[in-house]
């Protein structure tokens, strides 16, 4: 049985990504400890705002991640999915930052447009894929 190699360009953007949501986790675990709070926000200034980075990382970065595989195994190796795997990182590494200051600030405007664009862009992707467009 010959198992087919996984998608390169997802796989990097993916570990990378991950190295992302686990310092994301650790800044909340680290605020967890210090300030003994097991659940909640226990109203610790920045506790809701770094817990809601994290989840909105974990509401967003699967779907973009499914479809750049899905695109990567249709199409293969792209600079246009560097290019927007490379998009959604810089969206996500930028977002927490925002998350940490009062809104509105550009941190948390800018990584939520980037992650918005590089989804938007996945998406009209996957479904030129399906109807056969070429890009």
């Amino acid at each position: 049985m010959h198992i087919a190699a996984a998608p390169q360009i997802t796989l990097i953007i993916a570990a990378a990504l991950g190295l992302l949501n686990v310092w994301l986790g650790i800044r909340v675990v680290r605020v967890r400890v210090s300030r003994k709070v097991s659940l909640g926000y226990g109203e610790v200034p920045g506790m809701e705002g770094r817990c809601r980075a994290h989840a909105n990382f974990n509401e967003y970065v699967p779907m973009a991640l499914i479809l750049m595989g899905l695109i990567e195994m249709n199409v293969g190796a792209s600079r246009w999915l560097w290019a927007v795997g490379a998009l959604l990182v810089v969206a996500r590494v930028v977002h927490p930052f925002g998350m940490d200051r009062p809104a509105p600030n550009p941190y948390r405007a800018v990584g939520a447009m980037l992650t918005f664009l590089s989804l938007l862009l996945l998406i009209g992707w996957a479904i030129a894929i399906a109807y056969g467009v070429k890009i």
